[in-house]
């Protein structure tokens, strides 16, 4: 299938297409990394949580080798500024990559899997709506509700990260704790840069520009926020778990507390 030209031209721009090239090999090198870091691990609760550190950099490879190719960009009309590239596929890259990191800090956090089942909802909610604001043609004011509507969602999940997940936390060891703590502001920092991202970039006001230079702009800033996101949380939480620290293991989770007076 041959490509619109305005996607060829974006693609063939040296500035946009290192921004997606460079996280391919970061991902590539996160994704051997990542292997290696557990290949002794033993204990089933801190497999799982690997498990889902490792498929973040897998699905991130994947869509982003969907946007160099093409497969996952497209133009769409925006009203009042006319026809823009958008690198669409971003929203895959999210929508599958961020239930994972999700899942393994309420892992590490040992909450429930009703809060687990609620944040990744509310989540994927995010992505998608965040999609649909980045393809609505119809009307700019539109294209503002989806993203005001994805940005009511994020407030949901950054309720769960800050208010309930530390009360889970909190009878878990305290290197546990300290650990959730750094990834908890890690992430929620990191998070909240994408929809500033978005609304200053083209998809937005275009605060960074219109043409190829703006979306490269653009790319790059979620590109680098992926790197923090992604890799620096998942390093600083497997670099953490490659020991299986006893405040997450399976074992410790089933063994029962003793209160004092027990005994």
């Amino acid at each position: 299938m041959a490509l619109d030209p305005a996607v060829e031209q974006t693609l063939s721009d040296p500035l946009l297409s290192a921004s997606l090239w460079t996280m391919i090999a970061v991902m590539g090198f996160s994704l051997l990394l990542f292997v290696y870091m557990g290949r002794n691990v033993t204990d089933n609760r801190v497999k799982l949580i690997f498990v889902a550190t490792i498929g973040i950099p897998a699905v991130s490879i994947a869509s982003y080798l969907g946007l160099v190719s093409g497969l996952t960009v497209g133009v769409v009309d925006i009203p009042g500024r006319g026809e823009s590239v958008t690198l669409w596929g971003r929203y895959l890259t999210w929508t599958f990559s961020t239930p994972l990191i999700l899942l393994a800090l309420g892992l590490l956090a040992g909450t429930n899997r009703a809060k687990l089942f609620t944040v990744v909802v509310f989540d994927v909610a995010m992505c998608l709506t965040g999609l649909a604001a980045a393809l609505t043609t119809r009307a700019i004011w539109l294209r503002w509700t989806w993203f005001l509507l994805s940005s009511a969602f994020f407030a949901i999940v950054l309720y769960i990260l800050l208010v309930e997940w530390p009360r889970d936390v909190a009878n878990k060891s305290p290197d546990v704790q300290n650990l959730f703590n750094r990834l908890k502001y890690l992430t929620v920092v990191l998070w909240i840069g994408y929809p500033i991202v978005w609304a200053i970039g083209t998809e937005g006001i275009a605060l960074l520009g219109t043409g190829v230079s703006g979306l490269a702009l653009t790319s790059w800033g979620y590109s680098l926020l992926d790197i923090g996101a992604k890799f620096v949380f998942a390093f600083l939480l497997l670099r953490f778990l490659a020991d299986e620290p006893a405040g997450v293991t399976e074992t410790a989770e089933r063994e029962p507390s003793v209160a004092p007076g027990d005994d």
